[in-house]
């Protein structure tokens, strides 16, 4: 549905969101305290939790030629166990942000982010029948973000479907649910991020449906440059 400066203009808003980046940090380790996921990594920061992690550093240690493949493989025993002794093991953290400078690690994590995330959020969006490049990155953001089938269906029951409703006009409820969601959620670390939703909430204000360049968003623009550097 997107041409390509489209995709990486939607991933260029969910790697500001996730490490204040428009590449994205592909050596980010973060760990919250009270963050359900654990330890997380990477360009668009997957978690430990999850098991997402182990299937990244899996992919990585199986790649020809990477750097950092043998201080990272003992780790796998242990992220496929989601143990979250690894979310305090400094060692494992230092060689994963070493890891992140290596050229191989930035192509795995592309594809990685792409399979897990791009594609299966792109593939959502077809069937629901959002087309344009700000509900495709709003359903992504959910993916990568989490909750993404709960705020659907959420949306869907209060606002009808987004073709009963129109595509943008379901796109700008689905934004307002979901901020509601975390704004009020049990978890207080979720409250802290109402902001991706207000930062996609004024790009729908200002009509920016394409994600039409340059764009400004959380002190950082968006150009063609910066997506092909």
């Amino acid at each position: 549905m997107l041409n390509d400066l489209q995709k990486r203009t939607a991933q260029a808003i969910v790697n500001i969101f996730e490490t204040g980046h428009v590449q994205g940090d592909y050596a980010s380790v973060t760990r919250l305290a009270g963050d359900s996921g654990g330890l997380t990594y990477g360009r668009s920061q997957t978690t430990r939790a999850s098991g997402n992690l182990h299937k990244l550093v899996d992919a990585y240690c199986a790649a020809p030629e990477a750097a950092r493949a043998a201080d990272l493989a003992p780790y796998l025993p242990k992220l496929a166990a989601r143990d979250d002794a690894l979310d305090t093991d400094d060692v494992f953290c230092a060689r994963l942000r070493e890891a992140g400078a290596d050229p191989v690690m930035r192509h795995v994590q592309d594809a990685f982010f792409d399979r897990l995330f791009w594609t299966p959020a792109s593939r959502e969006a077809a069937r629901l029948g959002l087309e344009e490049a700000l509900s495709v990155a709003t359903v992504y953001d959910s993916y990568i973000h989490g909750s993404w089938a709960r705020m659907r269906d959420r949306t869907i029951g209060a606002a009808g479907t987004p073709t009963s409703r129109g595509a943008r006009s379901w796109t700008q409820s689905y934004l307002h649910t979901r901020r509601a969601w975390l704004a009020g959620h049990a978890n207080r670390l979720l409250h802290r991020t109402v902001y991706r939703m207000d930062a996609l909430l004024a790009l729908a204000d200002e009509g920016n449906w394409a994600l039409d360049l340059p764009l400004t968003l959380r002190g950082q623009q968006i150009t063609p440059e910066k997506l092909w550097p």
